[in-house]
């Protein structure tokens, strides 16, 4: 027997729970503090709103749990393949015998990490033509209702509105989002989409412009606004968009996707609408410019006016020329009118002379002698042909009426009928059949009774025939 065996009866005996217990006091004691920089991998949000994932490296997988607390903190979206710092402490979790981290917080590994997350997904986003400038619309010159997707409390819509208000007052809806840190990206795309589902026409009036604002900060701050559903957000926007996130400096994806981007929300304000006084300014420049236009207009107007009318006999001299030709015309209608009515008594006694009754009776009396002669000898024609057609149908007829079924019928035979149908067989038959019987003298109904016909088999002798009919 060796030492180990001889010792082993004297070591304590532990469950299964106790030992996981001391395990995690030795983990959490040793390691109660640590920081672990890893790619992200696995990453998950639960309902709750837990965030589970794994760090990794080429060599090893840590897995990690940020709190719900923790997790609503962030300044970034995590996902797979982003490299991070987690700090936090070690534990263990006796249920799946493991250890992993509890992080206490999760930060980007320095800035390079972000901008790589950043560029892959401006390329991504760019490759389905989201930032296109065949999609950018125009903005509207002067928006009768601006909405503004910014948080109510920070200085940002407060100058929007003081902005505007000193250009030209429009009414703004003001649609109240977080704009940074956990679910900030979410209520940005909402708030874009809210204001696109309003019905034109409603109680509530419908933007004809969207401002999106934000004041600056840094990458980590910003980063709401470089998310895939922000952006897909404001790509899809019917309404024109104006994107105002962060300071000139500062770029965001966003920007690419809006139809024009605004340095500062300031700039915004500027772009949504023109200066007030300006135009006024504007229209009473033009008004002016139309009322000097127009007196000069009518000033040349009346130059060559009078030119022309230079030119032209005086009106009266007109009127008198016709006013003698009028008289002349009206001397010569009553010598006109007084040889055309002489004129057409000349050509009606003319004509007239040549109508004489007698001549007219004559011709008719020739018309009516002739028509005569030709009926006299159309009606012997007509009746010789009568008479060939009459015979040529009489032995057709004779035919008819000697293969007609008649003649058979007037030698004592009978067609019998059933549904209207010729019914030449007895086995056909059932005994209640309604029947009809045509004689040569006419037709009566009839009922079949008895058994039916048996069928004749081969055995039978065969019935004598009867004969053709015809």
């Amino acid at each position: 027997m060796s030492m180990e065996d001889a010792a082993a009866p004297n070591l304590p005996e532990m469950s299964v729970s106790e030992l996981s217990g001391l395990l995690k006091r030795t983990v959490e004691d040793r390691f109660a503090l640590v920081r672990v920089r890893g790619e992200l991998s696995g990453v998950k949000r639960h309902s709750s709103g837990h965030l589970y994932f794994a760090l990794k490296d080429a060599d090893a997988v840590l897995d990690g749990v940020a709190w719900r607390n923790v997790a609503g903190r962030l300044k970034f979206r995590p996902e797979d393949g982003l490299e991070v710092i987690a700090t936090g402490r070690l534990t263990t979790y006796p249920g799946r015998s493991k250890y992993q981290i509890l992080a206490e917080s999760l930060e980007p590994a320095g800035a390079g990490a972000l901008m790589a997350l950043l560029e892959e997904r401006k390329r991504k986003l760019a490759a389905e033509g989201l930032f296109a400038a065949e999609r950018k619309r125009p903005l509207p010159f002067l928006p009768q209702v601006i909405g503004v997707v910014t948080s109510p409390t920070g200085a940002v819509i407060r100058d929007i509105l003081h902005r505007l208000a000193d250009r030209f007052p429009r009414p703004v809806l003001v649609w109240p989002v977080a704009v940074q840190g956990e679910g900030a990206a979410d209520q940005v795309a909402r708030a874009i989409r809210g204001f696109n589902a309003i019905a034109p026409g409603g109680a509530i009036p419908r933007p004809d412009l969207l401002i999106v604002a934000r004041g600056g900060g840094s990458l980590e701050d910003l980063w709401a606004f470089n998310e895939e559903v922000v952006v897909r957000a404001a790509a899809e926007s019917a309404i024109p968009l104006i994107s105002a996130v962060g300071h000139e400096t500062d770029t965001t994806l966003i920007d690419f996707a809006s139809d024009r981007r605004a340095p500062t929300p300031t700039a915004a304000a500027e772009m949504a609408v023109p200066v007030r006084a300006d135009l006024l300014d504007r229209v009473e420049e033009l008004g002016g410019r139309a009322r000097m236009a127009t007196r000069r207009l009518l000033v040349e107007h009346d130059t060559r006016l009078s030119g022309l009318a230079r030119g032209l006999r005086h009106p009266r001299s007109l009127i008198e020329a016709g006013e003698q030709r009028l008289d002349d015309l009206a001397e010569r209608l009553p010598r006109a009118l007084r040889g055309l009515i002489a004129d057409r008594r000349r050509q009606l006694a003319e004509v007239s002379g040549g109508l004489r009754p007698h001549v007219l009776t004559g011709e008719l009396r020739q018309k009516a002698e002739r028509l005569a002669q030709v009926s006299e000898r159309l009606a012997p024609a007509a009746r010789r042909l009568f008479e060939r057609a009459e015979r040529q149908l009489a032995t057709p007829a004779q035919l008819l009426e000697s293969l007609s079924y008649h003649r058979v019928l007037s030698r004592g035979y009978a067609v019998v009928r059933r549904a209207g149908k010729l019914e030449t067989a007895a086995a056909a038959l059932h005994p209640g059949d309604a029947l009809e019987i045509e004689f040569a003298d006419g037709r009566v109904g009839a009922v079949a009774a008895g058994d039916p016909p048996r069928r004749r088999r081969k055995t039978d002798l065969p019935p004598p025939e009867q004969g053709t009919l015809i």
